[in-house]
């Protein structure tokens, strides 16, 4: 090579077999960008349907959040899986949750599965009505009323207008008129709710029983609380027509809750070979339906499961 030329690039390699030594800083570098360029590429092998119950599942009793929720979450939709809600909640108490856990999913089933929301505009949450189930409230209301006649009653019209008798701290009446017990059996409902807070759970759930509901569906919450639905409608029957809708494999399910009004979907994800876990501070018949436990809302155990897949 004459004196004052280059070396051509071929020169300027290490041989191979040779390691080329660089700077701690550039090294440094080097890394950070294999990081990056990891963090920017996930892959999933299969996508799934993860399913989230609200209240004991994803918030605690004072609607707080439960820990690690929002990230685990967030992770979850970054790597490729679609996370929804499944609730007893009206959409009007709903949107706020979805607010909060930074998610609009392209559907979400409320009201035990008698209504299913599907995405409008995500950025401002708006949703449509999809898919609502009714029935005839008259002859079970008049039933209950019977033996509960101290208890309160609200039922949800198929627009979502809610309509109860007395006022009741744990309910949101937010678009939700007072009317009285005759009113709200005067026309097909999606839901009814009726608490009978002066009775303890066993002694509800021995009631409820006697009583002998028929032609709906309905489930017995922790303390004195009743949800019915229209017969053979729960949070499963709602989750089905999401999972057609977007074409996910029966078996790529998971859902998460804590109640009873979670057996259903329960129930339904383990009968097509998906996944059921039931929250740690669940009833003892809610964790046994599911087949696995987490850790508690309190202790976050939604992030723990999302975290592990």
């Amino acid at each position: 090579m004459s004196p004052g030329d280059e070396p051509s690039e071929e020169a300027r390699l290490p041989e191979t077999g040779e390691i080329d030594l660089v700077e701690p800083e550039e090294a440094a570098e080097v890394v950070e960008d294999l990081a990056r360029e990891t963090a920017a590429a996930p892959s999933v092998a299969e996508r799934m349907l993860i399913v989230l119950d609200i209240d004991g599942t994803v918030i605690l009793e004072d609607e707080s959040l439960s820990p690690g929720v929002v990230d685990a979450v967030g992770h979850a939709q970054s790597v490729g899986h679609e996370v929804m809600i499944a609730t007893g909640r009206s959409w009007g108490s709903t949107r706020g949750i979805l607010q909060q856990l930074q998610i609009a999913p392209e559907y979400v089933v409320c009201s035990n599965g008698a209504v299913v929301l599907r995405r409008v505009d995500s950025g401002e949450l708006d949703y449509e009505r999809w898919h609502v189930e009714t029935f005839d409230p008259h002859e079970v209301l008049t039933l209950l009323r019977e033996h509960l006649p101290d208890a309160q009653y609200l039922v949800e019209l198929p627009d979502g207008m809610r309509l109860y008798t007395d006022y009741l701290q744990d309910w949101n009446l937010g678009h939700a008129r007072r009317v009285t017990f005759e009113e709200l059996g005067a026309q097909p409902v999606c839901r009814i709710v009726v608490v009978s807070p002066d009775r303890g759970e066993e002694e509800f759930l021995e009631l409820v029983e006697r009583i002998g509901l028929h032609k709906v569906s309905y489930a017995v919450g922790w303390t004195a609380w009743l949800d019915i639905a229209p017969q053979g409608v729960d949070k499963g029957t709602g989750l089905e027509r999401v999972r057609t809708a977007l074409g996910i494999d029966p078996p790529h399910v998971l859902v998460m809750g804590d109640g009873r009004n979670d057996l259903g979907m329960f129930r339904w994800a383990l009968e097509n070979g998906g996944r059921a876990v039931a929250m740690e501070q669940g009833p003892q018949d809610v964790r046994d339906a599911a087949g696995e436990t987490t850790t508690s809302v309190q202790a976050g155990g939604v992030a723990a499961i999302l975290r592990a897949l």
